[in-house]
C-alpha cells in the first residue's frame, strides 16, 4: 500500500524552517538605506524630533525586498544636550534585525523604548513575550532590557511610525513627519497591542508563531515537536547535543519535568 504523502508536523516544521532560512537572497543596492525625521509626542505633551534610519537587506525571498537589517533612533534627551541613539543591528540567527520599535518616551529624565519582535524567529529568540513587547531602558551610557512591569505606567501610546516606517515617511511628503500624521497612521491598526501598550497577556499572542528552537552555529531553527517526541529526558538531551542546541536554549528539562 502506498504511504500517505501528508507531511507529519515534525517534518513540516523542518521544511518550514528550511524555506524560511534557505530560499533567500541578500539585497545590496545602495538605495536600501533610508533616513527621515519624526515628531514624537511624549506622554507629558512634550515633543522631541527623532531621526530614524533604516537599512534593508538580509534574507528574503526572490523578488521581494529585504527586511530591516539595521535601524537607529537618534534624539536629544529633553532639557539637555545629551544625544542618545538606540540601535537594532542584524542578527545572523534570524536573518534581519530583531524589532519594530513602537514607542520612545522619557519619564523623569530616563528614556525608554518599547519594541515588538519582528517576525516569528525574533519572537522565539526574545522569549515569546506576552504581551508581545521587548522593553529597553537607557542607563547613563547604555540600553538594557527590562521587564514590562518596570515600564512606567505613564507610557501608554505608540508614538513612532510602526509599519514600514521608511515607506510611510516617504509617502507623507513631510520633512519631519508630524505627530498627528503618526497618530493617524497608527490608528489604522485593528489589533489592540498596536494601539496601546498592554500590560496584561493577549489571548492569541503566541498562536500565530509556532514554538521554534535555535540550533547549531548557522542560525538554524527547529520545531518544538522534535523535542517533545523524544522517548525520554536523556534522549531529548542527546538530541540537543547532536543538534548543538545550547544548554540555555534546550527545552528538554522543562518538557520532561512537566511530565512528572
Amino acid at each position: 500500500m502506498m504511504k500517505s504523502s501528508k507531511l507529519s508536523p515534525r517534518i513540516f516544521a523542518s521544511v518550514l524552517s528550511t524555506l524560511i532560512l534557505g530560499i533567500s537572497v541578500s539585497a545590496c543596492s545602495m538605495d536600501n538605506k533610508t533616513s527621515w525625521k519624526e515628531e514624537v509626542l511624549l506622554h507629558d505633551g512634550k515633543k522631541v524630533i527623532v531621526k530614524r534610519a533604516l537599512e534593508r537587506g538580509g534574507r528574503h525571498e526572490i523578488g521581494q525586498r529585504g527586511g530591516a537589517i539595521n535601524e537607529t533612533l537618534t534624539f536629544h534627551l529633553p532639557g539637555t544636550q545629551q544625544e542618545i541613539m538606540w540601535e537594532d543591528k542584524l542578527s545572523e540567527d534570524i536573518g534581519n534585525s530583531s524589532f519594530s520599535p513602537i514607542v520612545l518616551d522619557v519619564v523623569d529624565g530616563i528614556a525608554y523604548v518599547v519594541a515588538m519582535p519582528a517576525g516569528c524567529l525574533s519572537y522565539n529568540k526574545w522569549g515569546r513575550p506576552n504581551p508581545p513587547y521587548v522593553v529597553f531602558k537607557f542607563h547613563g551610557k547604555d540600553w538594557s532590557r527590562i521587564p514590562l512591569e518596570q515600564l512606567p505606567a505613564q507610557i501608554k501610546t505608540p508614538n513612532l511610525i510602526v509599519s514600514s516606517p521608511d515607506d510611510e515617511a516617504k509617502k507623507s511628503g513631510q520633512a519631519v513627519v508630524s505627530a498627528e500624521t503618526i497618530k493617524e497612521l497608527n490608528a489604522l491598526f485593528q489589533r489592540l497591542e498596536y494601539k496601546t501598550v498592554l500590560r496584561e497577556p493577549v489571548r492569541d499572542a503566541e498562536s500565530s508563531c509556532p514554538v521554534m528552537v535555535s540550533y547549531g552555529r548557522t542560525g538554524g531553527w527547529i520545531g518544538l515537536d522534535w523535542f517533545t517526541g523524544q522517548p525520554s529526558l536523556q534522549a531529548c538531551l542527546d538530541f540537543c547535543d547532536t543538534k548543538k542546541v545550547s544548554a540555555e536554549t534546550c527545552p528538554c528539562n522543562s518538557i520532561f519535568g512537566s511530565k512528572k
